[in-house]
């Protein structure tokens, strides 16, 4: 059973432990924090008179975490106003609270004695049935809880979070010799349900998972660079996207952790290792030592391996040249390897090509790459039982998309273990014996059924029904319709789902004909449709490219087709006799949020980034954003005398500075979501419960959204929205072209030029969006926001 925590503690108040507070907080959690108490009161507490015995002086480090929070971007906060969630307070005053909660987690200093002395002083007000554990990066946790009783053993455990806790999925759990395996299945499912954590169970050895494969990683990787005599930048070429891994690749990476956080945790293995070929890898290299003692760390010291500095054609990135210890302008790497990379589509292809091509890249991707594979299989049943368990931990704590045991299948495995061991490369006994046992890879699937290598057998991949699967849906043919921009799939128990799968999900023709195509077949074959994808983001809008060669053909007519084809399929969406649930994460943007806000209800990922961005390309919403924010000001203020002016302001600016959502509670306060819709916290299960929303509203007698007339604030009000931006512009803030596209917005969100308080048609309020939208679309600076956006990714202020 999962574990009910309805309340929590963490002690220590640093980056880690007021960010794991904050994630608690994320999820509903009432969360005390603690920390010591200070030494000294500060300057300014002394001028206030306060001394050491006072409260605000006694739990300060705690309640200054927690002010922090509110300021730190990116935010650890779904909603700033969820710091109030957590307690600050101090361990000699307020430790005994711990009786209180049902989790107790320790976020102290890295040192094994603080660690045991602060878990002697936890048990004594412990009470039993409370689950503590350590957030540790790589202490034993069986030797920090040795002199603890039996019974508070058995309720202890790791639980190692990796940072930033809101954003890294990844959370290892390390039970103890004596940790109750309850205590162990209930606190995985909590964290993977409540917090929305990618669980991995892994073993009381030093750095656990991640840590010990991505150290090792980083480490071979700076030696073959000093071997070989290549550049920084030249290794993060070939080390990061070409190889499935981030953009920040070996080196961005290293300077984002912090060089000697690196060398910390390198040192963790290096002592506590036997083995002494694992030793000689762990042992920090002189060249790292080097970058500590001068202070290079990296980001947070201003310079690491890259060093940003101002030069006579403004700021240049230089890299550092290891073998002198001195910054250097970079090179542009290329090579036919490389080149090979771009042409390849996906992770596997790209790391095939890469290690195929055979120039001296392909050579020292191939070099790093066999001794990372080598060395996670050589720890396979050390710190981990599956190949699942290290794959899993490496795509959610370091961002590869692929585990080293999906890349040794990615790459051929009986033809790489021939390559490695023709080299001269020790291939560790069980994998040859799996190779000579007739296996072509440590994954295979069967009959629908994905099974993976544990304990040296094929063990069957057991889903959770949560995590509903659209790969997997298809991969079993319930795939009822489809074109090239979208898929309605079965889901099951009377629900279809549409998919997006166009180029970053961009909104074209054919996934509109697919929406209303899609309504007819859920019309006569099911119960209710959920409209959902699974890739990296839900949608960045419309498709800007055939806008553009259409407006700079002048194509008018074939715009204005464009844009009512998208407003009646919204149209039909909202007015549709069956429920319609939209569940959208990560980035969704301009018609991305417009298809989801005829649906009945949102379900939305924590980690969703809505907002209608039209203006940052020239335009306005067309696709009904502009009247959705406007029927919504209207149903809020209910009363003819009620002033709407302040809610219509507020859409204004929420769309003419094209703001876009932090989170999914984020949206909701920018009145993007409505009070009735949802968020879930892991992504994964997104889809499911955006299915039992459907089948809530289906058998809860569903009846379809009736068209209402919207009351809008008229010339009056357009007139105010007007003066606002115009003073803007002569602020300085905005350009004349955005003066340009305000008014225009303005003209919209107020009805037009009718008399204030007049009732409108939704059908009037998408011709003004649709007139609005033309009218800017003939404009050379809306078109050259559009090319620019097209070409650099990102918004042109002219």
């Amino acid at each position: 059973m999962m574990r009910s925590i309805r309340k929590a503690a963490v002690i220590g108040s640093g980056v880690m432990g007021s960010g794991i507070a904050a994630h608690l907080a994320n999820a509903g959690i009432p969360c005390l924090l603690l920390d010591i108490v200070p030494k000294q009161p500060t300057d300014e507490e002394t001028a206030k008179g306060l001394t050491l015995e006072h409260a605000a002086v006694r739990s300060r480090l705690a309640a200054q975490a927690v002010e922090k929070l509110r300021k730190t971007k990116p935010s650890p906060l779904y909603d700033d106003a969820f710091a109030d969630r957590i307690t600050p307070g101090n361990l000699d005053d307020h430790l005994a609270l711990i009786a209180d909660v049902d989790w107790v987690i320790e976020v102290v200093v890295e040192n094994l004695e603080v660690k045991q002395r602060l878990l002697s002083r936890v048990e004594a007000h412990w009470k039993p049935g409370t689950v503590v554990s350590s957030n540790t990066s790589g202490i034993s946790i069986e030797a920090m809880s040795a002199d603890c009783s039996e019974s508070f053993r058995r309720h202890f455990l790791g639980t190692h979070f990796f940072n930033p806790p809101r954003y890294m999925k990844l959370l290892e759990l390390i039970p103890g010799e004596l940790t109750e395996p309850d205590i162990v299945s209930g606190m995985r499912e909590f964290c993977e349900k409540r917090l929305g954590k990618g669980v991995v169970l892994a073993k009381d050895t030093p750095n656990f998972i991640a840590n010990r494969i991505g150290t090792y990683g980083l480490l071979v990787t700076l030696q073959e660079m000093l071997d070989k005599g290549f550049a920084v930048e030249e290794v993060d070429a070939v080390t990061g996207p070409a190889m499935g891994r981030p953009k920040s690749a070996t080196f961005r990476t290293l300077d984002l952790v912090g060089i000697d956080t690196f060398v910390h945790v390198a040192n963790n293995v290096y002592e506590s290792t036997q083995d002494e070929a694992e030793k000689a890898v762990f042992a920090v290299p002189a060249a790292l030592r080097g970058m500590v003692e001068k202070g290079w760390l990296g980001e947070k010291s201003g310079q690491g391996f890259y060093l940003k500095q101002k030069g006579p054609n403004g700021s240049e990135i230089l890299s550092l040249n290891v073998a002198a210890m001195e910054y250097e302008p970079q090179k542009k790497p290329s090579s036919a390897s490389l080149e090979a990379v771009k042409l390849a589509k996906g992770a596997k292809e790209k790391t095939k090509a890469l290690i195929g091509a055979g120039d001296r890249y392909s050579e020292l991707a191939w070099n790093i790459l066999k001794k990372v594979l080598v060395y996670s299989a050589e720890k396979l049943g050390e710190i981990a039982d599956t190949v699942r368990e290290i794959d899993e931990a490496m795509k959610w704590g370091f961002n590869w998309e692929l585990g080293p045991f999906e890349t040794w299948d990615a790459i051929g495995l009986p033809k790489s273990v021939q390559r490695m061991e023709a080299e001269g490369t020790a291939v560790p006994a069980w994998v040859k014996d799996w190779v000579a046992a007739g296996h072509t890879s440590f994954y295979r699937k069967q009959e629908g059924a994905t099974f993976y290598v544990s304990r040296g057998e094929y063990k069957q991949l057991e889903t959770p029904a949560e995590e509903i699967s659209l790969k997997r849906l298809k991969e079993h043919n319930k795939v009822v319709k489809s074109n090239s921009g979208a898929s309605l799939i079965d889901l099951g128990d009377g629900v279809a789902c549409l998919e997006f799968h166009s180029p970053n999900n961009a909104i074209g023709a054919d996934i509109l004909v697919m929406i209303q195509q899609s309504l007819e077949e859920v019309r006569r074959n099911y119960d209710g449709l959920v409209i959902a994808n699974q890739g990296r983001n839900f949608c960045v809008g419309a498709n800007i490219m055939i806008l553009l060669m259409e407006a700079q053909d002048e194509e008018w007519d074939e715009i204005d087709g464009i844009i009512r084809l998208f407003q009646n399929t919204m149209y039909k969406v909202k007015r549709f006799e069956k429920p319609v649930v939209a569940a959208p994460h990560r980035m969704t943007l301009g018609g991305g949020v417009e298809a989801c806000m005829p649906a009945d209800r949102i379900v939305a990922a924590a980690e969703t980034y809505f907002g209608l961005v039209e203006a940052g390309v020239g335009l306005i919403p067309a696709g009904g954003g502009c009247k959705e924010l406007a029927l919504r000001t209207s149903q809020r203020v209910t009363h003819p005398d009620a002033d709407m002016q302040p809610y219509i302001n507020q859409a204004f600016e929420t769309i003419g500075m094209a703001k876009v959502s932090t989170s999914g509670h984020d949206a909701l306060k920018l009145g993007l979501f409505k009070p009735t819709d949802r968020i879930v916290v892991n992504q994964e299960h997104l889809i499911y419960e955006a299915k039992r929303s459907v089948l809530g509203l289906a058998r809860g007698g569903y009846e379809p959204i009736r068209e209402e007339k919207i009351r809008v604030v008229g010339a009056e009000g357009k007139a105010v929205l007007q003066l606002g931006a115009y003073g803007m512009k002569q602020g300085g803030y905005i350009s004349d072209h955005d003066l340009k596209i305000a008014n225009k917005l303005a003209h919209v969100l107020a009805g037009g030029d009718v008399p204030a308080g007049s009732l409108v048609t939704e059908q009037y309020m998408l011709d003004l969006e649709r007139e609005a939208f033309l009218s800017l679309c003939g404009e050379p600076k809306t078109q050259a926001r559009m090319q620019h956006m097209l070409a650099k990714g990102k918004a042109l202020r002219n």
